[in-house]
């Protein structure tokens, strides 16, 4: 009979997939057939929070993806000589400038989008339905605690640094 697992090998064996996950997020990232967008992946998804919230500075991208400002920055420079997106002043700052998605930026997110489905798709082919929707039902519960502690810690990292 084999003993019932203890949390701590629970959340081991769920650390482990995480890591697994990561790794091979990584590599299917090369299977994404979304043809040449001009520039490196990681600077292709700085496009998706500008569509989705708009013009940013650069800064603020960078806090939004939890990077480098100069890393964003460079990752910026690949996508504005890309023509997927533009620089345009910042209305509160006339100084400052925001990164803005363009329509070549905003067909490469669609084009993007429907490469992951796609992978995604082929990945679940063999799922029932109801099984699909319970692990993506449970992936966005497991995300929104995720995030939730990564905003109570980064608020008590704030009070204490304050």
């Amino acid at each position: 009979m084999n003993p019932k697992p203890d949390a701590g090998d629970i959340t081991g064996r769920l650390a482990d997939e995480i890591v697994r996950f990561t790794r091979l997020g990584a590599r299917a990232k090369s299977m994404l057939n979304a043809g040449d967008q001009g520039a490196e992946f990681s600077a292709l998804m700085l496009l998706f929070p500008l569509q989705h919230q708009g013009p940013m500075r650069v800064t603020d991208l960078a806090e939004a993806k939890g990077a480098d400002p100069s890393t964003i920055s460079r990752q910026a420079a690949q996508l504005v000589k890309a023509g997927l997106a533009r620089r345009e002043a910042d209305p509160a700052d006339g100084r400052a400038s925001r990164l803005a998605v363009t329509e070549a930026g905003l067909s490469a997110c669609l084009r993007l989008r429907e490469a992951r489905h796609a992978l995604l798709s082929d990945a679940l082919s063999g799922w029932p339905a109801e099984r699909v929707t319970a692990f993506a039902d449970l992936f966005a519960e497991f995300n929104s605690s995720v995030e939730a502690l990564l905003r109570s810690d980064a608020a008590v990292s704030a009070r204490e640094n304050a």
